[in-house]
């Protein structure tokens, strides 16, 4: 099973801005400043999980991690796939940096039909109540 990543997309109040930016088909490349030990592990299938306005509503499949430089001057890349496949909204507290994230506790993938034209706030809420 993979191993995932899980962050907080700062400044990001909605998915369908990563969408846009993923649009023009380019990978995105995350910078952090942590190389994750378990990388291989993140780099067979696993996912970066975005954590928008307090819960987990999409991922981006991992392609590469790479760390750049040596010592106290290093840094990471994490390189995403440009595609955002949208996620059961799971809530999520403010943490800083990134943590991994089992398999077996992450959001499954909404469908197209799950994910219909619901605002993201109104699905959420469904969820936390059960209804949906």
């Amino acid at each position: 099973m993979p191993l995932h990543m899980i962050k907080l997309c700062v400044g990001v109040s909605e998915v369908e801005w990563l969408e846009r930016r993923a649009e023009g088909g380019q990978p995105l490349i995350v910078h952090t400043r942590m190389t994750p030990k378990r990388a291989a592990e993140m780099e067979d299938g696993g996912s970066l999980y975005w954590v928008i306005k307090g819960a987990v509503l999409c991922r981006q499949p991992i392609l590469d991690i790479t760390t750049l430089g040596e010592g106290g001057q290093s840094r990471c890349e994490i390189t995403l796939e440009p595609r955002v496949i949208r996620t059961a909204p799971l809530a999520r507290r403010p943490f800083q940096g990134w943590r991994y994230l089992e398999a077996k506790d992450a959001p499954a993938d909404l469908t197209t039909a799950d994910a219909s034209d619901l605002p993201d706030d109104l699905a959420r809420e469904l969820r936390e109540l059960g209804a949906w």
